[in-house]
């Protein structure tokens, strides 16, 4: 079982008495949050109960997934990322929107990441009854979280949530992971951060659909504008996108939310851009293949990793590897025939 945020999560889960299917269905396509907390909850758990309890929550709730709009938010740590989407939820939920927001932390349970903390600091919007902010579950592989992730879009989806704003909080493939089941990627950036261009992974650059420079003030401005000129000129250097899309780089201030009136409306024409040339359509198909490949592969590991004899040969062959007298090659075909035995 994770340890997920709370410490007495994994003791909570195990006292949980379970409902009917119908509660949680009900519950869900009624927008009732307690109870898509409490599939979520199952969800994430490892119990194998929980599991396929939640595994139907989601195929009844299937097919009334889909209508939402999701879309991923990266950037680096003190990016603004916490204000930018309280300042993103509130704006739509005043434009008659329920907002969902769902973190992916992969690594909280190593660096102590602050997804409680940024839930915290959205004051505003954990009150907003059309809010919904759920962070992810320490102590999970990337692999784990971002399945759970996208199994928690539907059921946010199935209860009518209009917008889902993916956070991930980790670093390096977390980006990949969240851009494989959005819409639309947002990268936050900090003014002058074009003078560490080529620091920055020019996969999660080419992945944008939208850039903004935040924290942009009348002090900085002059920077602002400097960083969003050196990413146009890298941008040219990319291929077209497959939407056909140019990626658009705005400035402005999450803490100002005045200044972010253009990017809502880039953010408009971006969803109508790539619903009228079908490519939202083609989008989530190729996302759905993905996932069916993901999850058979996850599923294949954990039943390979989780066999008792598996894991006392695993010890051997690999002092064996190290001291090169075997292949790893080798040392992995032997454990393949042991455990197909």
């Amino acid at each position: 079982m994770p340890s997920g945020l709370n410490p007495n999560l994994s003791r909570f889960i195990k006292k949980q008495v379970l409902q009917p299917l119908d509660y949680y269905v009900d519950g869900i396509l009624g927008g009732d949050r307690s109870i898509l907390g409490q599939s979520i909850t199952l969800i994430e758990s490892t119990q194998s109960a929980h599991q396929e309890l939640a595994q139907q929550i989601i195929n009844a709730c299937l097919t009334h997934s889909g209508q939402s709009r999701r879309v991923g938010i990266t950037g680096s740590p003190g990016v603004g990322k916490s204000t930018f989407i309280e300042t993103a939820g509130l704006h739509y939920i005043e434009q008659g929107k329920r907002v969902a927001v769902l973190a992916i932390d992969p690594s909280s349970q190593l660096n102590q990441g602050s997804i409680l903390g940024d839930k915290t600091r959205m004051e505003q919007l954990s009150r907003a009854e059309n809010a919904f902010i759920r962070p992810s579950p320490a102590g999970m592989t990337l692999g784990g979280v971002a399945q759970k992730t996208r199994e928690s879009i539907m059921l946010c989806e199935a209860a009518g949530f209009d917008l889902i704003l993916v956070e991930t909080v980790g670093v390096g493939q977390s980006e990949i992971a969240v851009h494989s089941m959005v819409d639309c990627f947002l990268l936050l950036l900090l003014p002058g951060a074009g003078d560490e261009l080529q620091g920055i992974k020019r996969g999660i650059v080419e992945m944008a659909d939208l850039v903004l420079i935040n924290k942009v003030d009348v002090q900085n401005e002059k920077v602002a504008k400097r960083t969003r000129d050196d990413y146009k000129r890298a941008l040219h250097l990319f291929p077209q996108k497959e939407s056909e899309w140019t990626t658009r780089i705005h400035t402005g201030a999450a803490l100002q939310p005045e200044s972010l009136v253009d990017l809502w409306a880039t953010l408009d024409d971006y969803f109508a851009h790539i619903t009228t040339n079908d490519y939202l359509h083609q989008q989530r198909q190729a996302q759905s293949s993905y996932w069916l490949t993901e999850s058979i592969q996850q599923a294949l590991q954990d039943w390979f990793y989780e066999d008792e004899s598996i894991k006392q040969s695993l010890k051997s062959l690999q002092q064996q590897v190290i001291e090169q007298q075997l292949s790893p090659f080798e040392a992995a075909r032997r454990l393949l025939e042991r455990k197909l035995r």
